[in-house]
């Protein structure tokens, strides 16, 4: 656990990273100058850095680890399927086995006819395949003019130009123009930060049915699908109101629209049962899926679509795919993750173990000083932060400093913590244990601590 493979010396990575690699989601210049963390090994919950830290990695990676590092079976079954067949697409007619049995396992797993699998690379792939997956399909069925989609605001559905056009960040919206058309956003069920005087019931109701607002309005014989996240991940864990799900399910009956679940985050574990659809008590008829689906040993995404969206659209040649649609390597190693979580019970110990023990400890930072409210489902939480709880009020600086500045204190006390906007999230692999939920614990209040010291002492505690 302690080894550091043999690499040049940290500056001289940096340097070389600033010089030619171009990172996600960053100011890259800025990173240029501070010099990125160099990650050399990682183990169960824990990272190492080029200078020996031992890091507690509460965000399973990209929200995507569930199993944890180390694993030696997914790479060993990646070496046998590289050299029995590294690669062959699944074009003109053709197949192979990796893709057939995790095909039917997925089938096994997945709740009511959701039988039917079109892999992608990715979950953000995954999602420009539903945009002409569902308006193909309502043309198919002969209702061309069925091919707007409603998302929600703040939602993230993945950074290609359709995944983008498809998720609500403004911040992603406001680059690389124009968006794809026909896209419709509503508002999210964030009740911490817009619910006003209502009670989060009442909010979960009237946020709902602003889909049914929405589809009255754009003509019901437009709209063909709503696509959100069980749980907003990327947004900063937003947690609906009990009261929203089961209207938004309603909704979609009545009007006939397809149900997309996006479960990139939210699938394979995450929130204690293996859909987070399942969770929340919601049928849908698409599901994306990808990061949990291999523990992010190995890129692969896809759409698992109904039983009565597949035997439609397999009536005619449908023009889509990826070179690595149903990749035998990607496939061999999501089987093997498949199994290891079935035959170690490892979304029931999410469920019945690690959930329940940090859920207490979780929702007890809500007595902090900076926290309004904390949030949890299964092994993904967040908590707002605030200067003024009892008004929910935002801090006055611009969003996302308060937040920084704990996610800064959290990285100093190796615990990968994230911020999005002034809210903190985690989402640790499934298979931490309560010691290790612990020690996750003890650094996020230290952290807190820490933040909330600096905060004051910039003079930041204030409300906007």
């Amino acid at each position: 656990m302690n080894m550091i493979s043999n690499h040049m010396p940290t500056e001289e990575l940096q340097a070389l990273d600033a010089a030619h690699h171009m990172h996600p989601f960053t100011a890259n210049g800025e990173l240029a100058t501070k010099g990125a963390r160099v990650i050399t090994r990682a183990n169960g919950v824990h990272l190492t850095d080029s200078q020996g830290n031992q890091i507690l990695d509460g965000m399973s990676g990209l929200w995507c680890v569930n199993i944890g590092y180390g694993r030696d079976e997914l790479a060993d079954v990646a070496a046998r399927q590289m050299r029995e067949l590294p690669y062959y697409n699944t074009f003109f007619q053709t197949t192979h086995v990796p893709v057939i049995a995790l095909s039917a396992q997925i089938a096994e797993l997945t709740p009511g006819d959701l039988n039917n699998v079109f892999y992608a690379g990715s979950g953000s792939e995954a999602n420009d395949t539903n945009i002409r997956l569902v308006r193909h399909y309502w043309a198919m069925k002969g209702h061309t003019e069925k091919n707007v989609i409603i998302s929600r605001h703040n939602a993230y559905h993945g950074s290609t130009l359709g995944g983008t056009s498809l998720g609500g960040m403004s911040g992603m919206h406001a680059q690389g123009g124009p968006m794809v058309g026909g896209i419709h956003h509503i508002n999210q069920p964030n009740w911490w930060s817009e619910g006003g005087d209502m009670s989060p019931e009442e909010f979960g109701l009237a946020r709902a049915q602003e889909l049914e607002q929405a589809i009255l309005e754009l003509g019901e014989n437009r709209v063909a699908a709503f696509i959100a996240e069980p749980v907003q991940g990327a947004g900063g864990v937003i947690v609906a109101p009990d009261t929203y799900w089961p209207e938004i399910q309603r909704i979609c009956d009545k009007y006939d629209i397809l149900l997309i679940a996006d479960e990139v985050i939210c699938g394979f574990g995450r929130t204690g049962n293996w859909f987070g659809s399942q969770t929340m008590g919601i049928r849908p008829d698409i599901m994306t899926i990808a990061k949990g689906l291999s523990s992010g040993y190995a890129p692969i995404g896809g759409s698992i679509v109904s039983d009565d969206i597949a035997s439609v659209i397999a009536q005619g040649e449908f023009n889509h795919g990826y070179t690595y649609s149903g990749h035998p390597v990607a496939c061999a190693v999501a089987m093997e993750n498949l199994r290891i979580m079935q035959e170690e019970n490892i979304v029931e110990h999410a469920r019945d173990v690690a959930a329940p023990y940090l859920k207490e400890k979780w929702e007890a930072l809500a007595d902090h000083p900076m926290v309004g409210e904390a949030k949890i489902v299964g092994l993904m939480a967040s908590v707002a932060l605030t200067p003024d709880k009892a008004n929910r009020a935002a801090f006055a600086s611009e969003t996302g400093t308060v937040g920084f500045m704990c996610r800064e204190r959290s990285f100093a006390n190796n615990l990968i913590m994230r911020h999005v906007g002034d809210r903190m999230v985690i989402a640790p692999p499934l298979v931490i244990t309560p010691d290790e939920i612990d020690v996750m614990m003890d650094r996020a209040v230290q952290s807190l601590d820490e933040a909330h010291k600096a905060v004051k002492d910039a003079g930041l505690f204030v409300s906007a």
